[in-house]
This record gives C-alpha cells, structure tokens and sequence, in this order.
C-alpha cells in the first residue's frame, strides 16, 4: 500500500509505493568510495603494496599515527543485534541492517562522518562487548541501535567502560536530547518554565528512560513515570533495577494508579510506549498543555485529536508538524565529540546538544514550529559545535 507523506517545502502530499520503496533499497543503500582514483600504476603503488607497507611500519612503531593515516579514527561504528528494530521489536540481526545502513547513510549526509553497519548475531550482553573491544581498533566511535530494554542499559554501560571512544546508544539519548530541545521550544512558546511543568512520561524502555533522565537534569520537578504495568513508585516490588532507581527520582507526590492518575492535571504528555492514549485522558490534563505522542509509526493519539486540548504536539512522524526526529542529534553529537577528541559523551555534551537544536529555532517559534526541520543545514553545524565545545571544557 502507499504511504501519503507530506513534503514540508509545500504541504503536498508525498505519496510512496511499495515498488519504489524497494527498488531505492536493492543492494543496500550505501558503499565506499575512493579519496583518490587507482587508475594508474603509480596510484595503485601508493595506495597499496608498495607504498602501503611503509605507513604499516610507521603505525607499528607510533600507532598513534593509525588516527592521521586510516579512517578508523573517525569511523562510527553502527552496531545492533536487532532485537528491537524501530517500532516492530525482535526481528533478528539480518532485518536490522537496512536501519543500520541507513544510518550510516545520514551520518555521512549530515555530519561527513564515514560510519559502517555492524550487525551481531548475538543477544549475549558479554558476546556483544567482547565483540566490540576486539574490533576496536577499527573504528573511532559506536552509535548502538535497536537493541531491547532493560539490555541496552547494561550493553550500553558496559562498552562505555570497556572502550576509549565515544559511545551512545541513540534510541536512549538521540531521543531524549531533541525531546529536550523539543520541551524547550514548547516552554517558550506557552511562555513557561520548563521547571514549572508536571510532565507524564508514558514508557519505560530506553527512550522512556533516556527522556526522563534528561528532563530532570533541565530542572524538571515533578515527574511521573509509567510503564506497562502503571505508574512507578517506590512501593512497587515488580520493577527491575533500572525502574527501581527511577522511582527514587521521580514521583514526588507518590502517586499510584495508571495513566488516567498520572495525567490528571498534568501539563505535558511524553508518549515512548507504543500504546494508545483514549482522547478522554488528554482531555483531563491541564488546559494549554504539550502532547508530545512519539510512538512510531502510530503516534499514542493521532495529532488531531491531541491539538483539540494542548496547545503544541509533535510525533515522530515526517507528516506531521513538529517531528522529534533522531537526526536533529546523533549526527551533530558524534561530529562534535570526534572533533574534540573526546572519549566520552556526557551529560553535559547532550545538553549542550539540546540547547543547540533549540537555538537554531528559538528566533522563529510557533506551536507548529518548536525543533527545527531535520533537513535544515544549521542543525548539525550548532549541535557538533556545541558538543564539541561542552567537551573541551571538561577536559
């Protein structure tokens, strides 16, 4: 069946058929390219034996010239063992590498960042790490993608500590930082204080997880979490680790109950769930409110119905206005963190990331308008420097 889009040049619509769908992905959507033509010998005794023997020699005896002389240095690695690919779950390592491969595609078109799809046929957190401390030397960063909760948390901990080189996993942070950048927008908008919102957070998997914790690190006070099971909250004895330490965090009026106690009164919706929101429970929150219904592809609510009582809503959706889309973050995110040198990506790097999003917008705000178009030339410039420069000032 098509699919209708709407092209945001014009508000035409988009309309995308199966056939053309696969005919742009046949054979894969990317492929290496030479910096310089072989096409004489001369070239080709450059490039490879002989010439190539010399820089050999010279990394075995400095190998820190391997940075100058081979891409590895800033070379991301996309790694995923495809139990959780986009919004359909555990289809396996094979059917993961078309999302693998198209996020190399976006970080070279908007970052020129050289990135490679590595996808494992494991669901061994300690497979997976050994894997990627053994192929360390051929890469200069690792973007993890689509892998399952609660494992990312420990998959994503674990190679963090294990490797000398940035490291995220986007499903987490990518998100959260342009739900931030997205909230931002939204505050200014409605003229209010980010720290004045009672905001529900629906979902608590990675991307759950990842925009709780960034909102409290922006000041956010009162927070409510939600998972399949209801509301979080220190007397509940079913929640894994990663649940358990949120509700610490979170819930301050220790509130029980499922999402028509959380959004009660509340004055911003973050739906990370893929679930569906009944109209009657937005109708509930405060008047004025932010919906921000990210499931894809079927949004919590659909759009319309979330604008009939808050004032801004966004998805994760191209057709829709206001899209918290990934791509606004992890290009600019890597870039700046490899320009910098740095072998981590902090707290401090993602907000200053957010900020970043938010400032290329902040001039130009409206409720259809509070994170800037994915396809905006500016984005990925403000975020790389503003990552980059929250680097060197922790150095």
């Amino acid at each position: 069946m098509p699919e209708n889009l709407v092209n945001t040049a014009n508000n035409s619509p988009i309309v995308i058929g199966d056939e053309e769908i696969f005919e742009a992905h046949q054979g894969g959507k990317i492929s290496v390219e030479l910096k310089t033509p072989l096409d004489s010998q001369r070239a080709l005794s450059i490039a490879y034996t002989p010439g190539v023997a010399q820089v050999s020699r010279a990394i075995a005896a400095d190998h820190t010239l391997a940075a100058r002389y081979t891409w590895a240095h800033r070379l991301v690695a996309v790694v995923s063992d495809g139990t959780s690919v986009l919004g359909l779950g555990d289809l396996g390592p094979s059917a993961s590498l078309p999302v693998m491969e198209g996020k190399a595609a976006l970080f070279k078109t908007f970052a020129g960042l050289d990135s490679i799809p590595i996808v494992l046929d494991t669901k061994d957190p300690d497979e997976i790490v050994e894997t990627l401390v053994r192929l360390r030397p051929s890469f200069g960063a690792v973007n993890l993608e689509d892998i399952s909760a609660p494992r990312c948390f420990e998959i994503e901990r674990r190679v963090i500590e294990a490797l000398d080189c940035p490291v995220m996993h986007d499903d987490q942070h990518g998100t959260a930082i342009v739900a931030l950048a997205a909230l931002m927008g939204a505050a200014k908008v409605l003229g209010r204080d980010i720290s004045s919102l009672r905001v529900v957070v629906s979902g608590a998997g990675a991307a759950g997880v990842a925009c709780a914790n960034i909102l409290l690190s922006a000041g956010v006070s009162e927070m409510i979490v939600l998972d399949s099971q209801g509301v979080l909250h220190t007397d509940r004895t079913d929640m894994n680790i990663v649940k358990a330490e949120l509700a610490q965090r979170t819930n301050p009026g220790g509130r029980t109950g499922g999402l028509a106690e959380a959004l009660a009164g509340a004055d911003v919706f973050l739906g990370a769930s893929g679930g569906v929101v009944p109209e009657e429970l937005i109708a509930s929150m405060n008047p004025g409110g932010v919906v921000f219904a990210l499931s894809n592809p079927d949004p919590e609510i659909h759009p319309d119905l979330a604008a009939k009582y808050a004032a801004v809503v966004a998805t994760g959706r191209s057709d829709f206005p206001n899209q918290i889309n990934n791509v606004l973050a992890f290009p600019g995110v890597f870039r700046g963190a490899l320009d910098a040198g740095a072998q981590r990506i902090t707290e401090a790097m993602k907000l200053a990331a957010a900020e970043a999003i938010f400032s290329v917008v902040a001039e130009d705000l409206a409720p259809d308008r509070i994170v800037p178009s994915p396809l905006d030339p500016r984005v990925e410039p403000a975020v790389a420097a503003a990552v980059a420069a929250a680097a060197d000032s922790a150095s």
